[in-house]
C-alpha cells in the first residue's frame, strides 16, 4: 500500500470511526503500529483529525492514544511512545480546549494521564505537571460555566453539542463507566481458585468441627437417657431380689 493510500486509510477507516469500544481503538493503534515505518506521518494524522473533529471524537481518540502507547511499548517501537511524550501539551489543548464543551473532557484527559502513569508509559513528573495544570483548567472551566460569556459558535462541534451528540457521548460514558466496574471487580481466574478453595477448606472444617460439637452433645444426651431408662429398672429388680430374699 502506498503511503497515501496508508495515511487516508488510517485518518478516514479508523481515527474518524474511532468510538468508546477497546476493540476499535485497539485496531486502530494496530494499524499504526502494522505501518510503523510512515510514524511520524500517522502522528501528524492524529492532530489534522483533531483540529477539526467534535468533542466526542476527540475524547475517543485521547483513549486510543493510550492504546497506541501500550502497544507500542509491547511491540518495542519507541517512537509512537516518544512522540505523544513530546507532544501531550498540544493533545490536550485540542481533547479539552478552553470551551464549556471542552471542559466535558477533562476527566477524559485525567484519567487517561493517569492510566500513562500506573502503566509506566510516560515519566511521572511529566504527567504530575500536566494534571496540576489541567486542575486549574478545571477551575477556570467550572468559573466560565458558572458566569457565562457569549462564545462564537463553530461548527467543528467545539463550543455547541447537538442533540445527536449528547446521546451520543451519554452512551458512550456509559459504556465506559460499564467496562471500568468490570475491570476493578476482575479477578484472575488462578487467583479467584485459589481464594475459593482456601475459603472453602476453612468453611468446610468449620462446618465439619461444628457437626463433631453437634454429635458429641447429641451423643452425651443419649448416654445420659440410657442411664436413666436402663439404671433405675436394674436398681429395682437389685431392690426387688432383696425383698424376696427377706421374705
Amino acid at each position: 500500500m502506498d503511503p497515501f493510500t496508508v495515511r487516508m486509510n488510517f485518518k478516514r477507516a479508523y481515527l474518524e470511526k474511532l468510538t468508546s469500544s477497546p476493540g476499535n481503538q485497539s485496531r486502530a493503534a494496530a494499524y499504526a503500529l502494522k505501518y510503523r515505518e510512515q510514524d511520524e506521518d500517522l502522528h501528524q494524522c492524529i492532530f489534522e483529525v483533531l483540529d477539526s473533529c467534535n468533542i466526542n471524537l476527540r475524547a475517543n481518540i485521547m483513549f486510543f492514544i493510550e492504546h497506541l502507547c501500550e502497544l507500542s511499548k509491547r511491540e518495542g517501537h519507541q517512537v509512537y511512545i516518544d512522540m505523544v511524550e513530546r507532544d501531550m501539551p498540544k493533545i490536550i489543548n485540542l481533547v479539552a480546549p478552553g470551551t464549556k464543551a471542552g471542559a466535558m473532557n477533562i476527566k477524559v484527559v485525567r484519567k487517561v494521564l493517569e492510566s500513562l502513569q500506573h502503566k509506566t508509559l510516560l515519566p511521572a513528573p511529566m504527567i504530575q505537571s500536566l494534571l496540576k495544570s489541567l486542575h486549574n483548567r478545571e477551575t477556570l472551566a467550572l468559573t466560565s460555566i458558572a458566569t457565562p460569556v457569549p462564545q462564537l459558535d463553530r461548527s467543528d462541534g467545539v463550543n455547541m453539542l447537538g442533540e445527536n451528540d449528547i446521546e451520543q457521548r451519554m452512551e458512550e460514558d456509559r459504556d465506559r463507566h460499564k467496562r471500568l466496574r468490570e475491570d476493578t471487580w476482575a479477578v484472575d481466574p488462578e487467583e479467584e481458585f485459589e481464594q475459593l478453595w482456601e475459603q472453602g477448606k476453612v468453611g468446610l472444617t468449620a462446618k465439619l468441627l461444628q457437626d463433631c460439637w453437634d454429635d458429641k452433645r447429641q451423643l452425651d444426651k443419649e448416654i445420659e437417657l440410657d442411664k436413666l431408662l436402663y439404671e433405675k429398672p436394674v436398681e429395682r429388680e437389685k431392690e426387688n431380689d432383696i425383698e424376696m430374699d427377706g421374705i
